[in-house]
């Protein structure tokens, strides 16, 4: 067995894409420190600065997804953006020789992994959803593994690929308990008040972020205090917020591990890695998923942990009508929240990154 391992990652757009490929490498690194990586991304999106903050290499292709409005730019383009990203990621894999390639989804991640398979390297493809894209069907055909965080996907990949692994999450989140002093001084917080966190992906979510403008008389009637995480997108008009009393606006939240062990209850996206990450945190959840997202994929991630009585779900489209009613109730209900945050936790695979490296690693050595 070599430990000079080769090792060719793709997964980006979004932090939940960026960052199981991050953990993933990071877990390679610290079993086998000789091991070189080269990820690779979308041009312009966000991995190309957050794998570098990382300490890894990536190189970029033109591609991006297809958009909705069909005779859009971008998709004009999209046969040529295609056939550009094939051409350059043959010529990256040709260059660098991995032993594996690995697809944490993202734009780049299907033109990579195709021409891994078109040159007879292993893939691997991790899917965070419950309910997965179109270029992670397609790629399954040929990937000689698919490491899956949920139950019944035989539906849409080969049952004799699956591995039921769970999401990789980050390992400071797996002893928070213990930081929650440390939390509620790092934030500057009322120990006497109930704190929510609100958690609306990397980038922010417009429709999160204008129901707490709304709704921040609610709580402060209820008597909670706020840590709202709005999205770099959002920063500029929401952090007019941070002069009310209670309220605490972060374009991002760098130490997460941090603001989950401040909180009590959390308003979260429900897209896969943060579902994985807030079961491992086993605190009580209300989720609201973006319905603007393939296969209204974040409804089915959040409904799968709500019929196990493990969190709250309620549509953008009903916020309006049950968000105060349900969010209340669930304040007031200290029985709920403890049954809520014991439901959730149970759910939680966190040996994750673990176990999708031992599959790694065996995919090299056969």
């Amino acid at each position: 067995m070599k430990s000079n391992y080769k090792i060719i990652l793709s997964g980006g757009g979004t932090g939940g894409h960026i960052y199981p490929a991050i953990a993933i490498a990071n877990e390679i690194k610290s079993q086998y420190p000789n091991t070189e990586f080269l990820f690779v991304g979308a041009k312009d999106r966000m991995e190309m600065e957050k794998v570098p903050a990382a300490g890894y290499a990536i190189k970029g292709l033109w591609i991006s997804g297809i958009e909705r409005k069909l005779l859009s730019k971008n998709n004009l383009l999209f046969p040529f953006k295609l056939t550009s990203s094939l051409w350059s990621a043959k010529k990256i894999i040709k260059q660098f020789k991995p032993d594996i390639a690995i697809g944490t989804g993202g734009f780049a991640s299907g033109p990579l992994l195709q021409m891994a398979n078109v040159k007879g390297i292993p893939t691997l493809i991790q899917e965070q959803n419950s309910y997965p894209g179109i270029t992670n069907k397609l790629l399954s055909k040929k990937a000689n593994a698919i490491c899956v965080a949920y139950d019944n996907l035989e539906r849409f990949f080969p049952k004799n690929k699956l591995i039921k692994t769970g999401n990789p999450v980050r390992q400071d989140l797996l002893e928070i308990d213990s930081k929650r002093a440390k939390a509620l001084l790092f934030f500057n917080l009322d120990t006497t008040k109930k704190t929510i966190l609100v958690l609306g992906g990397s980038l922010g979510a417009r429709n999160i972020n204008k129901l707490i403008e709304k709704e921040l008389g609610f709580f402060q009637n209820q008597k909670v205090q706020l840590i709202w995480q709005c999205g770099k997108l959002y920063e500029n008009q929401y952090q007019k917020y941070n002069d009310k009393k209670g309220v605490q606006v972060h374009a991002f939240l760098n130490k997460m591990d941090l603001a989950y062990a401040a909180a009590d209850v959390i308003i979260s996206r429900a897209g896969a890695s943060s579902v994985s990450e807030l079961c491992v945190v086993g605190k009580p959840v209300v989720f609201i998923p973006s319905p603007n997202v393939s296969e209204d994929h974040q409804t089915k991630n959040a409904q799968a942990i709500v019929k196990e009585n493990a969190a709250i779900l309620i549509k953008e489209a009903d916020l309006n009508m049950e968000f105060e009613m349900q969010f209340s109730e669930l304040l007031a209900n200290e029985n709920q929240q403890q049954k809520l945050a014991v439901n959730i936790k149970k759910l939680a695979l966190i040996n994750a990154t673990k176990d999708i490296v031992k599959q790694v690693i065996k995919l090299i050595e056969a």
